[in-house]
């Protein structure tokens, strides 16, 4: 569950980025108040670590995981 909310956050965070890279708007800072508004800081932040905990999904072992999943959905 924690895996799928901090994928979620990072495609957040992408589609900011490439709403900053084609249009030039960040829309964190729109809403937030500014780049350096304190919701906006906190947004980036959280996103950032989510950007950390996805990295960790680079190096977990994928068959362990799948097998878990199998058997939790047979029962």
């Amino acid at each position: 569950m924690l895996d799928k909310i901090a994928l979620t956050l990072l495609v957040i965070g992408g589609l900011n980025w490439g709403s900053i890279g084609i249009f030039q708007f960040d829309l964190v800072a729109f809403i937030g108040g500014g780049q350096t508004g304190i919701f906006s800081r906190i947004i980036y932040i959280i996103v950032g670590l989510a950007a950390i905990w996805c990295v960790t999904l680079l190096f977990r072992d994928t068959k362990d995981t799948m097998l878990d999943e199998s058997v939790t959905t047979r029962a």
